[in-house]
């Protein structure tokens, strides 16, 4: 079992532990989502304003994950995948990670508002504070719901990288944010099923600990419903060309099957979760293929 180690005297903090505060493997896809929706957008940013734009988009995810992490030190240290994270290995103490957090927070928003406008300043402050504040700490210990309600913040940076290239938000930006908002229950809830047992130590109210694996092979079944209706939308609607839409159509069959899997535990005897696994593996893929083909599709169709 592991121990606590933070109340003691933590050893100096690395460069290397400040990094794995930002949660570097979820920021890359928060980065692809956000460069997606900017270069999707009907106006060209200009280049370097367009790299800062992404810079603070980065930022502002590293900020949150920083302030889940110091918010969360206590459960990170009863879970077996994240009981080497640098707070609860006392290779940090929370006072360091906290300021880190709330400065790289308030430094990306102000930077965002002078590099582009205040409307991608302010949805980028919103997604910010919808992770720490409605994700974090009221939603994670006390509802199994937490993931669906909270998914909502890692749907903001298309809409970020949209707004900093326009200054509003329209149509296809709310559909991306959609898209993966309703991609979010299914992809955690993959990953929740082979760490079961990390969020029952915890004491994590995830939906297969509360509610059990059967409910919870069902509702990622009925959740890709929803989103993959999300993610063929913008093709009949007249915002993507048809690359787009066979690439969605390729991509949401693939996903559907993978669910339905899952839902209908076709499983081999000892081997009951490779399933979960691969929805879990292709999932992440799924996004960045999805929204890669957005991207393509505008710049070769117009």
């Amino acid at each position: 079992m592991t121990t606590m180690t933070t109340s003691s005297v933590p050893l100096p903090a690395e460069w290397r532990d400040f990094l794995a505060l930002t949660k570097p493997k979820v920021m890359r896809l928060v980065v692809f989502a956000g460069l997606a929706g900017m270069l999707v957008a009907p106006e060209p940013i200009n280049p370097v304003l367009g790299f800062t734009a992404i810079l603070c988009i980065a930022l502002g995810a590293g900020a949150a994950g920083a302030l889940n992490q110091w918010y969360e030190a206590d459960l990170d240290a009863k879970m077996k995948r994240t009981a080497a994270r640098p707070l609860p290995a006392g290779r940090m103490d929370r006072q360091s990670a906290l300021h880190f957090g709330v400065g790289l927070a308030f430094f990306s928003v102000i930077l965002m508002e002078l590099a582009t406008n205040m409307v991608a300043a302010g949805v980028l402050a919103l997604s910010i504070l919808f992770y720490v504040f409605i994700y974090t700490v009221w939603l994670k210990r006390r509802t199994p719901q937490n993931i669906v309600i909270g998914g909502a913040a890692g749907a903001f940076p298309p809409v970020i990288g949209w707004a900093a290239a326009t200054g509003n938000i329209s149509l296809l930006p709310v559909l991306l944010f959609a898209i993966i908002f309703l991609w979010t229950p299914p992809h955690f809830w993959a990953l929740s099923l082979f760490v079961k047992t990390d969020y029952a130590n915890a004491g994590v109210p995830m939906l297969p600990v509360v509610a059990g694996e059967r409910v919870t092979r069902q509702q990622i079944g009925l959740y890709t419903l929803p989103m993959a209706a999300a993610a063929l939308a913008p093709w009949p609607l007249g915002l993507t060309g048809w690359l787009y839409g066979v690439a969605a159509i390729a991509l949401n069959g693939m996903f559907a099957l993978l669910a339905a899997r899952v839902a209908l535990r076709q499983t081999a005897p000892g081997d009951a979760m490779k399933p979960e696994k691969r929805l879990f593996a292709f999932s992440i893929l799924y996004l960045f293929l999805l929204l890669g083909a957005l991207v393509v599709d505008h710049w070769v169709l117009g």
